[in-house]
């Protein structure tokens, strides 16, 4: 769950960072100057944030999953043998 969390903030923050570095690289006066944040580019770097994330929860999610129906057999010790955890 951590992970998954941890995931969604870097997702949230990669525009954020890609216009600090677009800021350092072209602009002499400082990242955290007040004239480079307006408040009509915040709220376009969060649209662009929540795009980014909503993308991020559709490429990163992880398909599959049991069928309907089926029958969970946990992992047990057959013939001295270790047989994992399976469905059926």
């Amino acid at each position: 769950m951590a992970r998954t969390v941890l995931i969604e903030l870097l997702l949230f923050f990669i525009p954020f960072a890609l216009y600090g570095l677009f800021l350092l690289s072209t602009q002499r006066s400082g990242v955290l100057d007040r004239a480079n944040w307006s408040l009509a580019r915040v709220l376009a770097l969060v649209a662009a944030s929540f795009l980014t994330v909503i993308v991020g929860v559709f490429f990163l999610a992880e398909p599959g999953g049991s069928p309907p129906r089926s029958t969970y057999i946990p992992a047990h010790i057959e013939d001295g043998k270790f047989v994992p955890g399976q469905t059926k």
